[in-house]
């Protein structure tokens, strides 16, 4: 008689203890609290706590299916070992952005990592009025420390390749390039409209230049294989303090254009700045702009150090490099902004806005930025453009740019 492969079985709070105790991440008889505090739409997350010692671990189960859906919307639990080994993989450049990661299960679709609940949700605590001082300092040199070692540049398009296999991820892929990409320049059926709002998703969903150039960008998106992304970095995807940066969830994470993850960052943290009023909005917008100037001047100084391509000190490649990058970043945003206002998935400190007409006219402004980040992103040279263009749509003007 063969003995028969483990099969996969969803966790519950009970048999997430008694994992935590078979893998000796707490004593035998150590008094254990667990609940399961996963919000996501995918993935179920238990934090187990052994409050007379004041640590926990976070468990963290992949389900065979779209978690806000059912089981009616299958889904790869390989998703789970993308995330552990891009984690891991991150690690070796940037530690101190991410998770430890203490266990991984293939099988079950487990990841078990440090818990991070001293910090706060980004997301979270930019709609409560947090800013967060250091936080774009900190994922500019997550973003150029990441993709740089992961590009042909560090690595050499050999090893690059062979990297890349270890992250295809189709599945997730997919869910991007509907749910960003495609979906919401459409009506729909998973779009979620305000009816008011409707005029002017009528007028994106006909828009023949906005979507020829968004076109092109979901074709970017899927060809250009350019570093190993996070694929998913809102600010829903980071825990901080003050003085503290993670980086968590990165099971959308493959090979894809270096631009995008900068986009979804200056996206959302653009449409946090929106949400906010103006006097409180200067913070974010700081964000927005030094998470760009680190990006660069840390991506050049690994140029200058590491690069292994023979074209690396031509006068004018790094600089052509950074634009190619910048262009696609601000690209990417306006389809990420477009999403989060005409999407199945809203920026939530906008959808907190209780006053209807202020919360309208946020997402109008954000729908004229996003279709001008798409439509005109080779017109946009620097950050503090997207900032002045935000300036110029929340004032009531057309945005102007400098070279027209």
């Amino acid at each position: 008689m063969t003995r028969s492969e483990p099969s996969y079985e969803a966790l519950t709070e009970t048999t997430a203890i008694a994992l935590a105790k078979t893998l000796e991440l707490f004593s035998a008889d150590a008094d254990l609290i667990c609940h399961e505090i996963g919000d996501g739409n995918l993935n179920m997350v238990f934090r187990i706590t052994e409050p007379a010692a004041k640590r926990g671990i976070i468990i963290k189960q992949a389900l065979p299916y779209v978690r806000v859906i059912g089981e009616g919307w299958p889904l790869t639990l390989n998703r789970a070992v993308i995330e552990s080994e891009a984690l891991r993989h991150f690690a070796k450049h940037v530690p101190q952005y991410v998770p430890e990661i203490y266990y991984t299960d293939p099988t079950y679709a487990i990841t078990v990592m440090e818990d991070l609940s001293h910090l706060t949700i980004v997301r979270t605590g930019l709609a409560s009025g947090s800013t967060y001082p250091l936080l774009s300092t900190h994922i500019g040199e997550f973003l150029a420390k990441t993709l740089f070692a992961t590009s042909d540049f560090a690595m050499g398009p050999q090893e690059k390749r062979e990297l890349a296999l270890q992250f295809h991820n189709p599945e997730l892929c997919k869910i991007t390039e509907n749910f960003v990409f495609t979906y919401p320049l459409f009506d729909h059926e998973t779009n979620d409209v305000e009816p008011i709002l409707r005029p002017i998703a009528e007028q994106i969903w006909g828009d023949q230049s906005l979507l020829l150039e968004a076109a092109k960008l979901k074709q970017t998106f899927i060809t250009h294989a350019e570093a190993l992304l996070h694929g998913d970095l809102h600010t829903g995807s980071i825990f901080a303090s003050d003085e503290e940066t993670k980086v968590i969830d990165p099971e959308f994470a493959f090979y894809g254009p270096i631009g995008f993850d900068i986009g979804l960052f200056i996206a959302n943290t653009l449409l946090s700045a929106l949400a906010r009023e103006e006097d409180g909005r200067d913070a974010l917008l700081f964000h927005i702009t030094n998470v760009w100037d680190v990006f660069v001047d840390t991506f050049s100084t690994l140029w200058q150090q590491n690069n292994v391509e023979d074209f690396a000190s031509i006068e004018g490649y790094l600089e052509y490099q950074l634009q190619h990058i910048f262009e696609d970043a601000v690209g990417f945003a306006g389809s990420e902004i477009i999403r989060r206002i005409f999407g199945l998935a809203h920026a939530r400190d906008i959808e907190a806005i209780i006053e209807d007409a202020h919360r309208l006219t946020v997402k109008r402004n954000a729908a004229a930025l996003g279709r001008d980040f798409i439509v005109n992103r080779s017109l946009y040279q620097s950050p503090a453009q997207l900032v002045q263009a935000l300036q110029q749509v929340v004032t009531g003007a057309s945005i102007v740019h400098p070279s027209l």
